[in-house]
């Protein structure tokens, strides 16, 4: 098991939401919707990293345009160990990488521990649905601007 934890930007002890993923391969963070993990911030790439399971190894692989940061440190490729924690761009949202039982053991503690406001369930298939992504809002017009009704 694999799981993967987005990080409050100014608190990085702070879970905002978790992924969790049992039996994938490879899982794909970016912000089109067509990746497992769907981040919104304009630093990160439609597909910005892919992680990818060899054997019992997992490696994290930059896609983005912005890179991908270890310890302040842009990288291309590396090997995952536990707790690993990843920036998307150099501006960008954290990310923690859990491992095996720790995974297991974090995601049960962050969906048992709702009491940060920040905090926000993933849907069971981690991909967002209608409920999660953004609703569009009207925006009103004022009169002056309006124009006239087709006939």
């Amino acid at each position: 098991m694999i799981t993967l934890t987005l990080l409050h930007p100014l608190n990085k002890d702070v879970p905002v939401q978790s992924w969790s993923f049992e039996r994938d391969q490879l899982v794909r963070i970016g912000r089109s919707t067509d990746n497992q993990v769907v981040l919104y911030s304009a630093v990160v790439s439609r597909h910005h990293v892919e992680i990818r399971r060899l054997n019992n190894k997992w490696e994290v692989v930059n896609l983005g345009t912005n890179g991908t940061y270890l310890e302040g440190k842009r990288i291309t490729q590396v090997q995952v160990i536990d707790g690993l924690i990843i920036r998307l761009a150099r501006s960008g949202p954290y990310i923690q990488i859990r491992l095996g039982p720790a995974a297991i053991k974090d995601a049960l503690s962050l969906s048992a521990d709702r009491t940060v406001t920040e905090q926000i369930s993933a849907p069971p298939t981690a991909r967002p649905t209608e409920e999660f992504l953004p609703q569009p809002q009207a925006i009103p017009v004022p009169q002056h601007m309006r124009l006239p009704p087709l006939i």
